[in-house]
């Protein structure tokens, strides 16, 4: 009989923070259920998965009560997938968990094939960790948990980082290897998912469960629930946010790439491996344009966005002006740089004085409780920045990275992680900003984000 999990009486508070996330949940899922958990961003959807996989209390600091019980061994894949990287090469990563069950080697070496290949990770087992995408770190991490064969399967935002394309096969993969097992998938937009899944339970914002039935159920319902991206319903209008905290303080660059190529390099034990992420671009960011790098995972998407941040150094061709000779100050200050992983860019212990102290070092005043009302954040002004759910960090790094009002703004992945209306705060936020004159140029799998220029990439190369 497959395994199964229930929570009786659940309440959890992190630390640092004067209101639980989540306060006496009641939720059995019986074993053999596919499951899918949507709700609001921060509603305690990532939460309800760490409780299961008995982080909460232990790795993650907090009060933790009422009770949680699993039935089986579990699997989790992390909505951050960089955090579950464990060694150099990605044959070791995914080896990692079958060599703590104490299985053969051979038995691991035929897991690691399988997983790889379920995922259509593109590289073989010496490839480094380091040198992956967001999308390709994300298949990764689930290469790793199908590799344990769990007999329950905790997933959190599987395909959010992943192209059409991919996130198709690895949907496919995930309901492959999972079949007669237990499967608790978190998502926000959940129609690829609706047609595969036994149960469809819907968290309000406070974290209570608004909706708990089938997915045709949820379809019927003619007051679909709030924040949820149903399918069927049109793309959100992004917010018009006031001119004064999107205007950039000074005139805006134009940044110009020509015939542009990029290696990146990866430190190892056994010396320096190079890569080509980029091969003789041409691109053109243009103040008051919205400029799109799109294409599938491992592109180069988000190294271009480094390139025009002055952040990785030309190998050929030539970047005007050249912005990886200027000085870190001078950066920060004419250019708002928002990485794929948000937590990579968190200097302060409270989400308010993150918002503040980009802006505090350089001088600038910014109206940070404006800013995280703008965001959604406004109540979180105390908490830890690394407390926050995936999609609320996503939004943290924005209002951090963009406050002081650069005129260029490099965005990689902004709409990660986000339900409806915090979606139209984002997008609303880059849009404004350029309408007000700032060149915004963002990395993207999401065709619903208002953009005036696309440059589509394909292994390092415009297609």
């Amino acid at each position: 009989m497959a395994s199964g999990a229930r929570f009786r009486g659940f309440t959890w508070r992190p630390l640092g923070r004067r209101e639980p996330v989540i306060a006496a949940f009641d939720l059995t899922i019986e074993g053999g259920e596919r499951v899918l958990i949507t709700g609001p961003s921060g509603a305690g959807k990532s939460t309800l998965l760490y409780a299961l996989a008995g982080s909460l209390g232990h790795t993650i600091s907090g009060e933790l009560t009422g009770a949680v019980e699993v039935d089986g061994r579990i699997g989790l894949l992390l909505q951050n997938p960089g955090d579950a990287v464990v060694a150099e090469r990605i044959g070791r990563d995914v080896a990692f968990g079958p060599e703590n069950l104490g299985l053969s080697r051979e038995e691991i070496r035929a897991r690691v094939a399988d997983a790889l290949g379920a995922v259509g990770m593109p590289y073989g087992t010496e490839h480094f960790t380091s040198a992956l995408s967001g999308g390709e770190l994300q298949r990764l991490a689930l290469a790793g948990v199908l590799a344990m064969q769990p007999e329950i399967f905790l997933l959190d935002e599987p395909t959010s980082m992943l192209d059409e394309t991919n996130a198709t096969a690895v949907r496919e993969a995930i309901l492959e290897a999972t079949a007669g097992s237990t499967l608790v998938v978190v998502e926000h937009h959940i129609g690829p998912w609706l047609e595969h899944v036994d149960r469809v339970i819907v968290l309000s914002r406070s974290g209570e469960i608004v909706s708990d039935g089938t997915p045709a159920a949820l379809r019927a319902d003619p007051n679909p629930p709030d924040g949820v991206w149903m399918p069927g319903l049109p793309t959100p209008t992004p917010l018009d946010i006031p001119a004064d905290l999107v205007t950039p303080r000074a005139t805006p660059l134009q940044l110009v790439a020509e015939d542009l190529s990029i290696d990146l390099m990866t430190r190892t034990l056994r010396g320096t491996d190079t890569s080509r992420a980029l091969r003789q671009m041409s691109a053109r960011l243009r103040a008051g344009d919205v400029t799109a790098f799109t294409g599938p995972s491992g592109a180069g998407k988000s190294t271009a966005l480094a390139a025009f941040g002055g952040l990785l150094k030309p190998r050929t061709g030539t970047i005007t002006p050249a912005v990886h000779t200027w000085t870190s100050r001078l950066l920060a200050d004419a250019i708002g740089w928002v990485p794929q992983n948000p937590e990579h860019g968190f200097l302060a212990s409270t989400v308010g004085g993150e918002v503040e102290r980009t802006s505090g070092r350089l001088g600038v005043a910014v109206d940070a409780a404006a800013l995280l009302e703008v965001f959604g954040l406004g109540h979180l002004a105390l908490a830890n920045p690394y407390r926050l759910s995936g999609g609320e960090q996503r939004r943290l790094a924005l209002a951090a990275a963009l406050g002081h009002r650069p005129g260029v703004a490099l965005l990689d992945e902004p709409t990660v992680g986000q339900d409806r209306h915090t979606w139209a705060a984002v997008a609303g936020w880059f849009a404004s900003a350029a309408r007000a004159g700032a060149a915004v140029a963002l990395s993207t799998h999401d065709a619903g984000v208002p953009r005036d220029i696309d440059y589509a990439l394909r292994a390092g190369e415009l297609v």
